[in-house]
């Protein structure tokens, strides 16, 4: 069975930084793009930022030069390193990734989110 499980989260102040981790356990065949979305309360689920298999990224305009996402390949695992952290930033943060569980079958998978409170 694969799930995806998010740790990293936490209480941080204003213009503070967490690094969130996701990693992919189960049985696959590989894993193509891997993101993180947020939702705040009483709003929607939005994109945050997104990594490709080779790759590249692209990020939310909120977060541009604050958030940098990566992957290591190796160890199934995306990270979100979140830096000069606002009140605004404060969400469920959510590892989403697609992957292949055969050469010819793949799904979108979410793990079950990490609580990212800014506050002072």
């Amino acid at each position: 069975q694969v799930q995806l499980v998010e740790s990293g989260g936490g209480l941080v102040q204003p213009g503070g930084s967490l690094r969130l981790s996701c990693t992919v356990s189960g049985s696959i065949f590989s894993i193509n793009d891997m993101a993180w979305y947020r939702q705040a309360p009483g709003k929607e689920r939005e994109l945050v930022a997104l990594i490709s298999s080779g790759g590249g990224t692209n990020y939310a305009d909120s977060v541009k030069g604050r958030f940098s996402i990566s992957r290591d390949n190796a160890k199934n695992t995306v990270y979100l390193q979140t830096n000069s952290l606002k009140p605004e930033d404060t969400a469920v943060y959510y590892c989403n990734a697609y992957i292949l569980i055969t050469a010819w079958h793949g799904m979108d998978y979410w793990g079950k989110g990490t609580l990212v409170t800014v506050s002072s």
